[in-house]
């Protein structure tokens, strides 16, 4: 089993409410069940089972106490199904006061609404993501690291693509398929479910480039204020986010366009259905801008970073692919999978943003940017 770093976290943030989200399928049910069994006593219950959704649905305090039971552990998977389970959860935590809950949703389309206000100062909420570049090399060693990097960029960090080498491809155009987001599709803002997958392949063309709903509008034939809902509720079901653009001083900076990337480039690569080697490519510097910024975004959830973070560009397109802020400092990143392709810094940018750092961030020393700080 792959060891995940959230693990340890949460083993020494217990007492409060414990709620963990993420994709589908990256392995929230396997950490909360190992952390269940090394509490013990634990009661699981799968939300997926119809007979549980209409037993913890609208529950008072002595039934939730009849199922509990002496249980000292309450795992809840796939909590998002069920209806007000934030009241379900408040009561748990202020009357079962001996009880610890687990809790896992892989969409928040609705759960995040439900739990806010009911468990406000009541939980510890956490982001899961598919395996993280420091889990993957405790997983196989650094060597086999370094020497998997190309394959990771192309297949992704899903857990079972990870640990079922010869089935890559097919993991991931069944998750790629309606898997993942086979919440939206019940939801009542989609009205026209195969959207879905029409934008989120324009999307996956995109990655690296700014991206406007309107260009998207005229693509799909569909109004731009239906493609920021639709968006907007696939950044909900974890498979995209977006990067907003840093504006402040200038004029000319661009201030209205999103950048967006997948959680996942195996994901992204499967619905282009394009699982090329790097050198046969032509998107394979946006694969690894977008590679870098997800192994980032799991550095800095893993470890309590809540940096901002931006891409920036101007109108005479000058631009830096990722800048993140804190303690009152730029760190400005320039990424090239070539070594022997030159970056600089924009004199644009270091003459309006004095307090700043510049990296180039290639194959020598990609590690430390998705393992440190700051570098």
């Amino acid at each position: 089993m792959i060891e995940r770093q959230l693990k340890n976290l949460i083993l020494n943030r217990l007492g409060k409410a414990i709620i963990i989200l993420g994709p589908r399928q990256t392995g929230k049910t396997t950490m909360l069940r190992s952390i269940s069994e090394i509490l013990g006593n634990y009661l699981f219950l799968d939300a997926d089972d119809p007979t549980v959704r209409v037993m913890l649905a609208n529950a008072n305090t002595e039934q939730l106490r009849q199922i509990i039971g002496t249980h000292k552990v309450v795992f809840i998977d796939e909590a998002q199904r069920i209806k007000n389970i934030g009241l379900t959860l408040k009561i748990i935590t202020d009357q079962l006061k001996n009880v610890q809950l687990l809790v896992s949703g892989s969409s928040s389309l609705e759960l995040t609404n439900q739990i806010n206000e009911p468990l406000t100062g009541r939980k510890w909420e956490y982001m899961l993501y598919p395996i993280s570049w420091q889990e993957f090399t405790n997983y196989v060693g650094y060597l086999k690291s370094e020497q998997q990097l190309e394959n990771r960029i192309i297949y992704g960090m899903y857990p079972e693509v990870i640990t079922s080498a010869s089935l890559e491809r097919q993991i991931l155009q069944q998750l790629s398929s309606s898997y993942l987001y086979k919440d939206l599709l019940t939801y009542e803002k989609i009205r026209k479910p195969e959207l879905i997958e029409k934008l989120l392949r324009a999307i996956a063309f995109q990655i690296g480039n700014e991206v406007s709903y309107n260009e998207l509008s005229s693509t799909l034939q569909i109004d731009s204020k239906t493609i920021a809902t639709y968006i907007d509720l696939l950044e909900k079901a974890f498979i995209i986010f977006k990067l907003s653009p840093l504006s402040r001083n200038l004029r000319n900076e661009i201030s209205s366009n999103r950048k967006i990337y997948f959680y996942d480039t195996g994901i992204r690569n499967a619905l282009i259905s394009n699982f090329n080697p790097l050198s046969l490519r032509n998107d394979t510097g946006a694969l690894w801008e977008n590679f870098l910024i997800s192994e980032r975004m799991k550095y800095l959830e893993y470890n309590e970073l809540h940096n901002n973070k931006y891409f920036w560009r101007t109108t005479q397109q000058q631009e830096i692919d990722y800048i993140e802020e804190h303690s009152g400092k730029l760190f400005a990143y320039e990424f090239k999978w070539n070594v022997n392709k030159k970056a600089t810094l924009s004199k644009t940018f270091a003459n309006a943003y004095q307090e700043h750092e510049f990296k180039v961030i290639t194959k020598e020393n990609y590690t430390q940017f998705i393992t440190l700080c700051t570098m």
